[in-house]
């Protein structure tokens, strides 16, 4: 399904809970965020956006844990673009894309975000980083 959708200035942030279930209620609060702005549950984008906030809420709580720090969830619509950004306390350890190892069960997380966005990265914050992902609208 072919789709175009406008969502200039609208943003949603909101912490969470560095835990799995905080992690899990990222992804379905970006789901429910992104029905408001008029991106339909089960749609090809609302399920790109919630499989990457997934990801990447999951490495927030795995690998960016500070103990008695919360993750940050940003959703920001520009123009033709919607930014995903989740921000952790642990600046130190920043996202890579690793080979897969045969047979493995992980790992494969920032391998569906780079297949999936159309582009991401890392950025530097005062406390922690921000690893940020962006997909067209226009699909």
């Amino acid at each position: 399904m072919n789709a175009e959708i406008t969502l200039v200035g609208n943003e949603f942030v909101q912490r969470f809970s560095a835990t799995r279930r905080g992690a899990r209620l990222a992804r379905r609060l970006a789901a429910h965020q992104l029905d408001e702005w008029g991106v339909p549950y089960g749609s090809e984008l609302s399920d790109d956006v919630t499989l990457i906030v997934s990801e990447l809420a999951a490495n927030a709580v795995l690998h960016g844990l500070v103990p008695g720090r919360d993750f940050e969830l940003r959703l920001a619509a520009l123009a033709d673009t919607l930014r995903i950004e989740v921000s952790d306390a642990r600046g130190e350890r920043e996202p890579e894309i690793r080979p897969s190892r045969p047979g493995a069960e992980s790992g494969f997380g920032l391998h569906l975000v780079a297949a999936l966005a159309t582009s991401w990265g890392v950025k530097d914050r005062v406390v922690g980083k921000t690893v940020w992902a962006e997909l067209a609208t226009a699909r």
